[in-house]
């Protein structure tokens, strides 16, 4: 066997595969980003905000228990054979969704697509933080999730053009169908597995062993714990914005475009900010940066409730954007920090799996509100827990 080198530079080939496959990752969630409430109400009468806000609570679920397992058994079974097998399940979504005459096909497409983000996301997180080791994990992390939000907003942002043009089924979906194909070759025929980088960190690492890794990355460890729950507000505020944001644009009448337009900003700046973040999370306090862009995200969604015209709505679509882009790099670069190498994989799926919770209970919870309250007291309910959230993670965790 060759000497493994830990680095960016040293392993720059396949990082870049990995960043490549992780745009075809997020854009198979950028497929649903825009349309899919409109296919709800449209295609098959759904008026209920909790009855379309299902198929992210069902996702949300799915690709949340999904993360767990892929974290717990990377080193058992492999990076590279997990995510191969996350591809594999993406290739029936597109036509699920193409062809389904009832609204359960497309919660059963989802579901599908839950296990496919969680393996396929999870693992190319997990296999860029082997790569490059402890000096650059911000910068892969910033990489990785730029890459994969860039892709969401921007295929968010096609497939409300193309929907526009040419109706919501079929032809927004035949861009999944290249997706799942592309990601399913790279992934079985260029990938290599991480596992000797791991290895190599190992015999350097001085970090201490996490005594259980679930109820330590979960809550008990004051820095785990504060980094796990403001995943899940996250996650939890970026649900309401799926479902809930269309709906919220299409009330005060923007039209499809609009909306497309104004529901890829928040994406798209995400993942640009990202490039920039995700280096500074290397050299700047964590906890800071997490705490500001908990706020800043909190501040935004507060102020949705009074926007009127399309430029309040993309002026704190773009500020969302930007207090998202703050942390997402941050969060998986800080969980990286504190725990060992060996540990490194299942402690990220354990917070996966409480930050892609958010996605199903910012769901169910705005569409309950949205129900019973309307909209705006969904939306500031959701913007008042990101500001708690905030707070949190000022007062656990350590700096």
């Amino acid at each position: 066997m060759s000497t493994v080198q830990l680095g960016l530079r040293e392993n720059w080939q396949q990082f870049l595969l990995l960043v490549i496959i992780n745009a075809f990752v997020g854009g198979m969630v950028g497929l649903e980003r825009t349309i899919l409430p409109e296919i709800a109400e449209v295609d098959f009468g759904i008026a209920a905000k909790t009855a379309i806000l299902s198929f992210i609570i069902v996702f949300g679920v799915v690709k949340a228990i999904t993360n767990y397992y892929t974290g717990a058994l990377a080193n058992r079974f492999g990076r590279k054979k997990l995510l191969t097998l996350g591809w594999l399940i993406a290739l029936p979504i597109p036509f699920i969704l193409i062809y389904s005459t009832s609204w359960n096909w497309i919660i059963a497409a989802n579901a599908l697509l839950g296990i496919n983000q969680g393996l396929t996301w999870s693992s190319t997180v997990v296999m860029k933080i082997d790569l490059v080791g402890e000096k650059n994990r911000g910068l892969a992390m910033g990489l990785n999730e730029s890459a994969g939000y860039l892709a969401v907003g921007g295929i968010a942002f096609l497939t409300g053009w193309i929907a526009s043009e040419y109706g919501l089924r079929p032809y927004p979906f035949y861009i999944g169908v290249a997706f799942a194909v592309a990601g399913l070759l790279a992934s079985w025929l260029l990938v290599k597995d991480t596992v000797h980088h791991v290895q190599a960190e190992t015999s350097s690492s001085r970090l201490p062993r996490l005594k259980n890794v679930f109820w330590d990355t979960s809550w008990r460890h004051p820095s785990l714990g504060a980094i796990s729950q403001a995943g899940l507000v996250n996650n939890l505020n970026d649900g309401m914005v799926w479902g809930l944001f269309p709906i919220l644009l299409a009330g005060k009448n923007f039209n499809l475009e609009q909306i497309g337009t104004i529901a890829a900003l928040y994406p798209t700046v995400w993942g640009l900010g990202q490039l920039a973040t995700g280096k500074l999370a290397d050299h700047v306090d964590k906890k800071r940066m997490l705490f500001r862009g908990m706020l800043l995200q909190g501040i935004a969604l507060l102020l949705m409730i009074h926007a009127t015209t399309f430029f309040h709505f993309a002026f704190l679509s773009i500020t969302l954007g930007i207090g998202t882009a703050i942390v997402y790099p941050t969060f998986l670069a800080a969980i990286a920090d504190y725990t060992h190498p060996q540990q490194r994989a299942e402690s990220i799926g354990v917070f996966r799996l409480w930050r892609d919770l958010g996605y199903a209970v910012g769901a169910l919870l705005t569409g309950i509100l949205a129900d019973a309250l309307g909209i705006n007291w969904a939306v500031g309910t959701i913007g008042g827990l990101t500001l708690l959230s905030a707070g949190m993670i000022l007062w656990r965790m350590r700096p």
